[in-house]
């Protein structure tokens, strides 16, 4: 089996963390979960994030096969779309995207022609499904909680496991989004767990606690030797207790309902109204209000 090798790239903004991945031998890679960057105050699209990831693959020639959304996410722009359009590489993501689209499509109440059947995408994947990036075999593993939707991207030794788990110090990642579901969670991270021992796992997001640096990966052995959440695998209701209580406390991502208006339409802004400019809903009351930070 050939292992990629991983080029990390961090979003200090968001705490983000985007991927490109590749094959040594034959340098066809991938890109997983890129970041656009977006000024909440003046409503500005900013490439740079993007654009620092094209020059990495045109400098170290990496052909791109694949760009890859691991989720609709609720805390920054995907540059997915973006980066098609720079790169010609097709997008992808899970089947249910679908899901997530019926449901937020109803909170925006968007109109008849905003479509619910993930064809801003050119490939859903299924549970199990298989492809290549060279000579990189890479498995789809659903891995909902976090949303209806997420999926990890087993790629040889490497697992781009988004929203599920964080870096061992900092634990497990929310599940309280509109579809998300704790106990789900708590599964999906069993399943990524039991990979082998040595697998890195390549986390969405780490918010640097205590003042350290970035960091975002650790191997299946060190989550399961030291994971703040998951050491010792607890039994499903005790994460599912403490996740839920935690979630409670936790503001919404400031960029969310920017976000996923964005996301759901695969990295693209809505349509252009008659002079030109595009514009973003906010659904007014949907949400009550969360003043603790975390």
């Amino acid at each position: 089996m050939v292992n990629p090798l991983v080029k990390p790239f961090w979003d200090k903004a968001t705490g983000s963390w985007q991927y490109v991945f590749h094959d040594p031998e034959t340098m066809k890679g991938a890109i997983v979960d890129p970041v656009l960057g977006y000024d909440l105050i003046a409503g500005a699209i900013d490439t740079t994030q993007a654009e620092d990831i094209v020059a990495y693959v045109e400098q170290t020639g990496i052909e791109i096969v694949w760009i890859l959304d691991t989720h609709p996410h609720a805390d920054h722009f995907s540059a997915a779309f973006h980066l098609k359009g720079r790169l010609g590489a097709p997008t992808a993501i899970g089947e249910f995207v679908t899901k997530v689209q019926v449901l937020w499509k109803g909170i925006y109440n968007l109109g008849d022609d905003f479509r619910v059947d993930g064809s801003q995408w050119d490939r859903l994947f299924k549970d199990g499904e298989t492809f290549q990036v060279g000579n990189v075999p890479v498995t789809v593993f659903f891995s909902p909680g976090h949303t209806m939707a997420s999926v990890t991207y087993v790629a040889g030794d490497a697992a781009f496991v988004h929203d599920t788990l964080m870096m061992p110090d900092s634990g497990s990642s929310r599940a309280d989004f509109p579809g998300g579901c704790s106990h789900d969670l708590y599964r999906s991270i069993r399943r990524i767990l039991a990979l082998p021992a040595q697998t890195r796992l390549f986390i969405g997001h780490d918010y640097a606690p205590s003042g350290r640096a970035p960091l975002c990966e650790a191997s299946v052995e060190s989550h399961l030797a030291s994971n703040k959440h998951f050491a010792g695998l607890p039994e499903e209701d005790d994460f599912v207790k403490m996740r839920d209580e935690r979630d409670a406390t936790l503001p919404l991502p400031k960029l969310m309902l920017a976000a996923l208006q964005v996301n759901l339409r695969g990295g693209r802004l809505p349509e252009a109204e008659s002079n030109g400019r595009s514009y973003l809903k906010i659904p007014v009351g949907y949400f009550t209000s969360r003043s603790a930070d975390g």
